[in-house]
C-alpha cells in the first residue's frame, strides 16, 4: 500500500460563461449530460442481516491484471442512471479499467428486503463490498469514487479504517461533511428545490416500505410520510430512529464525515465548490482537520456534482479528466 500522497496536478476549474449560476451549472450537468449505453453486469450480494445489494460490473476487456478496479458510490436517490456514475463509468470504459457501483440498499430500482434502508454514515455494507472486491482481486489496486452522500461515507469509511485500508487511493465529490448544516442549507432559498425532488423521491420509497411491511417497526402513518416538508423532518421520523440513531441530530453528528478526515491514511482527492447549493461553508475543512494523505480543493464554481466548461456547442465536463488524472498519478500508472 502506498504510505504517502504523490505530488497532485493542479487542474483548476473554470466554469462556462454562459453556465456561471450554481444552479445552472447543478441542473445542466444533471439533465443534459450525455448517455452513455454501456452494458454492465448485474450481481447481488447478500449481507449478514438477511437484506442485499445490488452491484454493476464493467468489465474492461483491454485491461491488463495490473489496472484498477474502481468502486463507484452514488449520491442520495442515485442509481446507475445518476449522470455522474454514467459519466465515470464511460471514462472507466475508454482508459479499459474495470468499475463496479455499489447500489446503496432499494437504490437498484427493486426495494431492499428489511424496514431499514441506507444513509449517509452507513459504511458497513461499503466494507463489505470493498473487502469481497479485494479477496477476489487482491492483486489489483483497488480505488473508490463517491459522490455527495456516497463521498461522505467514503470519507468516514476511509477514516475508520486508518492503516488497515484496502484501497490505493479515493476520491470524493462534493460530501456533505458536516449533515447537520447541509440539511438546514438545503431548506433555504431556491435550494428548496432540490430538497422537494430528493424529498419527493424519499418519501416514495418510504411509502413503498409501509406496505412492504405489515408490522412496520416504527409509529409512521403513510399520511405522517407525506406531510415531511423537510430532509431533516425525514431524517428525524425516519432516518434516525430506523437505524439506531437517537434523532436527527445524534445521526448528524456521528455520521458527518468530517471528523474522520485526519485518520484517513490512503492518498485522497476531496472536491468542493463554493457554490454548490447543497453545502454549506460548514463542510470546507480546516487545516487541522485534513490528514497529510488528503488533497483538498475548493472551486469557487461548479454547484453540485455540476463542474461543467467549455462552450455552449461543446460542453465538458471537468469531473470526467479530473478525477481519472487523479487516479492515473496516484497509483503511477
Amino acid at each position: 500500500m502506498q504510505d504517502q500522497i504523490r505530488p497532485v496536478s493542479h487542474t483548476p476549474f473554470q466554469p462556462a460563461w454562459w453556465l456561471k449560476h450554481a444552479h445552472l451549472q447543478t441542473i445542466f450537468a444533471k439533465y443534459l449530460s450525455p448517455k452513455h449505453r454501456l452494458n454492465t453486469e448485474a450481481e447481488t450480494i447478500s449481507l449478514p442481516d438477511g437484506d442485499e445489494v445490488q452491484l454493476n460490473w464493467l468489465h474492461s476487456k483491454t485491461g491488463s491484471n495490473n489496472t484498477p478496479i474502481i468502486i463507484l458510490l452514488h449520491g442520495l436517490a442515485g442509481d446507475i442512471n445518476s449522470h455522474y456514475i454514467q459519466a465515470m463509468l464511460a471514462q472507466c470504459h475508454t482508459l479499459g479499467w474495470t468499475a463496479v457501483l455499489l447500489h446503496f440498499r432499494g437504490c437498484n430500482g427493486k426495494p431492499n428486503k428489511l424496514p431499514r434502508a441506507y444513509h449517509s454514515g452507513d459504511t458497513a455494507d461499503t466494507a463489505l463490498v470493498i473487502t469481497e472486491v479485494k479477496r477476489r482481486y487482491p492483486n489489483r489496486p483497488l480505488v473508490a469514487v463517491g459522490y455527495s452522500l456516497g463521498g461522505n461515507v467514503l470519507l468516514k469509511y476511509c477514516g475508520e479504517q486508518a492503516g488497515q485500508n484496502p484501497l490505493s487511493a479515493a476520491v470524493a465529490v462534493c460530501p456533505p461533511l458536516s449533515l447537520s448544516a447541509c440539511a438546514k442549507r438545503i431548506n433555504t432559498g431556491s435550494s428548496k428545490l432540490y430538497q422537494r425532488y430528493l424529498l419527493g423521491r424519499l418519501k416514495h420509497s418510504t411509502l413503498r416500505k409501509l406496505k412492504q411491511f405489515a408490522d412496520f417497526p416504527l409509529p409512521l402513518t403513510p399520511q405522517q410520510v407525506k406531510r415531511f416538508s423537510s430532509i431533516e423532518q425525514f431524517d428525524e421520523y425516519y432516518t434516525a430512529p430506523i437505524h439506531g440513531f437517537l434523532n436527527a441530530e445524534d445521526y448528524y453528528q456521528k455520521a458527518s464525515g468530517k471528523a474522520f478526515l485526519r485518520h484517513i491514511c490512503v492518498p485522497t482527492l476531496i472536491i468542493h465548490a463554493k457554490d454548490d447549493p447543497f453545502l454549506s461553508d460548514d463542510v470546507i475543512p480546516k487545516a487541522g482537520e485534513l490528514s497529510p494523505h488528503i488533497h483538498y480543493e475548493l472551486t469557487s464554481g461548479g454547484g453540485h456534482v455540476g463542474f461543467v466548461y467549455g462552450s455552449l456547442l461543446k460542453p465538458r465536463f471537468w469531473l470526467n479528466q479530473r478525477i481519472p488524472q487523479f487516479i492515473i498519478e496516484q497509483l503511477a500508472i
